[in-house]
């Protein structure tokens, strides 16, 4: 039986002093409308017009489920709260990252392996999902929804006007760089001020040189983040050469507006960025293609995440009523007003139509050549963007990567303990 209450005691030491502000923003209580009652809390603000699209048609529609969608800021701070509290919302709404994981090992999550609906999406999400557990699990406890995708936004009309050409190598993007600035034009822009935009290069550059599994692997014994990150601490140091003078001198926002305003041809950031950039420069001509980090373009993988994934409360009173919610979200018609909204890629297998501004990643995404971001498997009190930051600063490739290792285990004590554990019982899996 998973240690449930400590992890929850846990969590309330590190999250009462939120929950006195948090709470107030998300309503918690019960509407008296005579019908199944379903709240969903989902944790992208962003996403709250298209939410309240969804939870009008869907009231619209149904006469005996009555769905609350909740969209607060920092959902994760009041759902971790409401947790402690036992007041759980029937669904919710996360990423697929280490809160997952520890939602899982927690116990809190339903089984869902008889939901229908998890045949329509596609199988690399669903691996994605499982490799997120820390040991093995009977069981699925997420529907992936919508991913989106990192690597590089150029300005298609500067490519154009110049003749530039979409690097399929490292030393290609490396020399298309060096054209670009011998042109006058600044190659990248960087938002290092904020330090997990440190994160969105890293983590397209890691997916290509260092094994998919490599947290699991280095949590197995079998090999050090020294030894599997060399390249890809080299990779980022070469990256920033061809960023602004000061690579920390502009905040996420500060980058794409920057970007927005053609002051860089490229900008290395996620899918989520485009919003923000068409918000300042709505007639922007934006592409991305994947970062190519290795010199043998067969290797090179779309870094592509679950970013918004559905899963059951393992005490929801209500599961039809939960799964029908579910059906709903999963209709094609919905599925496409939320990648309209928010330049998504469908978790769903379907005929969706894409965002322009993904074009150079379609064939990535529909061959399902893609791994995950690794930091969703780094703890978030190991601040690794911050390390990241610090380690661009500084150049000191030795000192980042050793500390790296020993905050690894620190910090991931208990569960390299649960996994070694499980392997002398059952073996190395695959998993």
């Amino acid at each position: 039986m998973r240690n449930r209450s400590k992890w929850i005691l846990c969590m309330g030491l590190a999250f009462t002093m939120a929950a006195s502000v948090t709470l107030s923003g998300c309503s918690t209580g019960k509407k008296d409308s005579g019908k199944t009652e379903i709240e969903l809390v989902q944790y992208k603000p962003e996403a709250v017009k298209a939410f309240e699209k969804l939870e009008e048609k869907f009231n619209a529609t149904h006469d005996d489920i009555h769905l609350t969608i909740e969209s607060p800021n920092d959902a994760m701070t009041v759902l971790k709260t409401r947790f402690i509290r036992e007041d759980n919302p029937d669904i919710i709404g996360i990423g697929g990252d280490v809160n997952f994981s520890n939602f899982i090992d927690s116990d809190m999550l339903m089984d869902i392996s008889d939901y229908q609906g998890l045949d329509s999406i596609k199988d690399a999400y669903k691996e994605i999902d499982k490799a997120l557990e820390f040991v093995p699990e009977d069981g699925v406890y997420a529907v992936p929804y919508v991913a989106n995708a990192a690597g590089i936004l150029y300005n298609r009309e500067l490519f154009k006007e110049h003749g530039w050409q979409i690097p399929t190598t490292w030393d290609e993007f490396m020399s298309l760089c060096q054209e670009i600035q011998d042109a006058g034009i600044q190659p990248l822009y960087f938002g290092f001020k904020d330090t997990w935009t440190c994160l969105a290069p890293w983590n397209s550059i890691a997916v290509d040189l260092a094994p998919s599994d490599v947290c699991r692997q280095v949590n197995r014994g079998n090999t050090t983040f020294e030894k599997e990150y060399k390249e890809v601490a080299d990779r980022m140091l070469e990256l920033i050469q061809y960023g602004p003078e000061d690579p920390f001198a502009y905040d996420y926002n500060g980058a794409c507006t920057a970007f927005a305003k053609g002051e860089a041809a490229m900008y290395p950031i996620g899918s989520y960025a485009i919003p923000q950039i068409q918000s300042v420069n709505p007639d922007m001509d934006i592409d991305s293609f994947v970062t190519p980090a290795s010199n043998d373009p067969s290797e090179n993988k779309l870094n592509s995440g679950v970013d918004l994934q559905f899963c059951v409360m393992n005490d929801c009173e209500n599961k039809e009523a939960a799964y029908e919610v579910l059906d709903f979200l999963l209709e094609d018609e919905n599925v496409q007003t939320y990648l309209d909204d928010q330049k998504a890629v469908p978790c769903k297998e379907g005929d969706f139509t894409l965002p322009s501004t993904l074009d150079g990643m379609k064939e990535y995404i529909e061959e399902g050549r893609m791994a995950d971001y690794q930091d969703h498997y780094y703890p978030t009190e190991m601040a690794v963007d911050a390390q990241i930051q610090t380690f661009l600063m500084k150049k000191d490739k030795d000192a980042f990567l050793k500390k790296f290792d020993t905050d690894w285990t620190r910090y991931n004590r208990d569960i390299i303990r649960k996994v070694q554990d499980y392997e002398k019982k059952n073996g190395e899996g695959e998993n």
